[in-house]
């Protein structure tokens, strides 16, 4: 295979910074796999003399080290890291050049610290937006420490695998062949699973914020920084950085970027968030907020960081149908994400419930990889755009389902099926199939303060003013959490600066 010119451009300016002479070791046979893993290895050693290719025996066949010349490597590609993978190949090649990897200084120690072996190997398809975080961490690890080694999969070169471990979502990271984690975590994330939760302890110190901010997406950034700026103390409580962002593939409506996606612009934002001197705590979930002296938000581990204000910007998430087989089934049939796990149901019967536009564009994006899709619908009618509802029916191997009532996602070990009720007729019936796409919109993350006295709406919304405040003087709230009218990036940008801009204000008048 040959990379096309504007890839090879970008990669030779990358090429430029290696530190030191890296080798590909490469286990290749006959195969056309190998052979297309060869050409391009081949293609990029050709463009720097610091790079080299040798053959070794490696598990797989297609599969290749990269390592620094006359040292031992613990990072490993399985197959071909283009699509979303081929940063994850570049920051690689550039790590184990010896260029230190982009994240902070404490949990660098925290992986070096590591004293028990630990092999890893992640399932990956080269269209899932999430792999690259997860095999990205988990390569820093393998850089980092000699006791850690880590293997991208690619789960189209390596079908047989996928199918004999019945792995039905990506990213899913095996540990010494035993499921360790799937989905999207952060390196923060998988350092804790291997080294245990922070201790309360660890928080002790951390004194009075003038603003604290619950959640790190694009509301929560957005005060963060507004607040740094003013030249108070600002601290961030973030369980997830990027919140529901990480899951938008194309953002093509913010306002002078014709086009992003998700991670991409997260990646920036945080960037931008650590040019302030903010305390961000990752990997921390709040567990309930109250107003005595201080305004104090106690964590999952126990600690409770005190402040002055706080500004509550813990997003949304995806809407459970709350039918029986939906959670026992989860990751192993059941998702969320077209565009992660659609290409591990290629050839496959799937179901999308729900007809709205998240539904039928994901239908259109499964109907060029699955046999067929059926698309269920609770209402009578379609809720989508019409243009999405007239490409929907372009296609032979769509079918829409309106009025139509899900009862039931069976299965054994694995999705076999799923039973709906006709609305219309009171019938139940059964679809044998082996994925389902749960597509029904969002809800707020405010579980955890319906025990609190901040006030939320009978959607579970947090109710606040034109200066973003809540119930509770104090206490400000902004984004997809909230009772917005809309829920969009730039709202929720906006309601964040609304908040911080609020904040400061109530702190100057007390």
């Amino acid at each position: 295979m040959a990379l096309d010119k504007e890839t090879k451009d970008q990669l030779g300016q990358y090429l430029e910074l290696l530190e030191s002479e890296v080798v590909f070791q490469a286990s290749l046979g006959t195969d056309d796999n190998s052979v297309k893993v060869k050409d391009f290895l081949e293609e990029i050693t050709a463009m720097s003399n610091r790079l080299s290719l040798e053959f070794i025996d490696l598990e797989r066949k297609p599969s290749f080290k990269i390592a620094k010349k006359g040292q031992a490597s613990g990072v490993i590609f399985a197959g071909l890291p283009l699509g979303h993978e081929f940063t994850s190949f570049i920051l690689a090649l550039l790590q184990v050049s010896g260029r230190a990897p982009k994240v902070d200084e404490a949990i660098i120690n925290q992986i070096k610290a590591i004293k028990e072996p630990h092999s890893f190997e992640t399932y990956v398809s080269l269209t899932c937006h999430n792999c690259p975080d997860v095999v990205q961490a988990l390569n820093i690890m393998a850089v980092l420490n000699p006791l850690i080694t880590h293997t991208m999969v690619e789960g189209g070169m390596f079908q047989d695998e996928i199918e004999a471990k019945k792995i039905m979502a990506v990213p899913t990271v095996f540990s010494s062949d035993v499921e360790f984690a799937s989905g999207r975590l952060t390196i923060e994330q998988l350092v804790e699973k291997i080294t245990g939760p922070a201790s309360a302890d660890e928080f002790n110190d951390k004194g009075i914020f003038d603003v604290l901010v619950v959640g790190g997406g694009p509301a929560g950034n957005s005060a963060a920084i507004y607040a740094a700026r003013k030249g108070i103390k600002t601290g961030m409580v973030v369980e997830t950085y990027g919140g529901q962002v990480m899951d938008t593939v194309g953002i093509e409506n913010m306002i002078g970027t014709p086009y992003t996606e998700g991670p991409k612009l997260m990646a920036q934002i945080e960037g931008h968030a650590k040019e302030y001197p903010i305390d961000i705590m990752k990997n921390q979930r709040a567990k309930t907020i109250r107003k005595n002296e201080l305004i104090e938000v106690e964590l999952e581990n126990g600690a409770i960081l005190k402040t002055k204000t706080a500004i509550l910007a813990v997003g949304a998430s995806w809407r459970n149908v709350n039918v029986p087989g939906e959670e026992a089934f989860r990751t192993k049939g059941v998702t969320n994400c077209p565009h992660c796990d659609g290409p591990l149901f290629t050839g496959k019967d799937v179901a999308v419930i729900g007809g709205g536009n998240s539904g039928i564009e994901a239908a259109l994006d499964l109907a060029g990889l699955a046999k067929h899709v059926y698309v269920l619908e609770f209402l009578p009618e379609l809720k989508a755009d019409q243009v999405l509802q007239d490409r929907a029916n372009e296609h032979a191997n769509i079918t829409i389902l309106k009025n139509v009532a899900t009862k039931e996602i069976t299965g054994t070990n694995e999705v076999d099926g799923i039973s709906y009720i006709d609305r219309a007729t009171n019938e139940e019936h059964h679809l044998a199939l082996e994925g389902v796409f749960v597509q029904i919109g969002l809800v707020p993350n405010s579980n955890w303060l319906k025990e609190t006295e901040v006030a939320l709406n009978e959607r579970g919304e947090i109710t606040v003013d034109a200066h973003q405040m809540t119930n509770i003087p104090g206490i400000f709230a902004a984004g997809d959490c909230t009772d917005s009218a809309y829920k969009q990036i730039i709202i929720s940008m906006g309601a964040g600066a609304s908040a911080a801009l609020g904040a400061f204000d109530y702190l100057i008048r007390q």
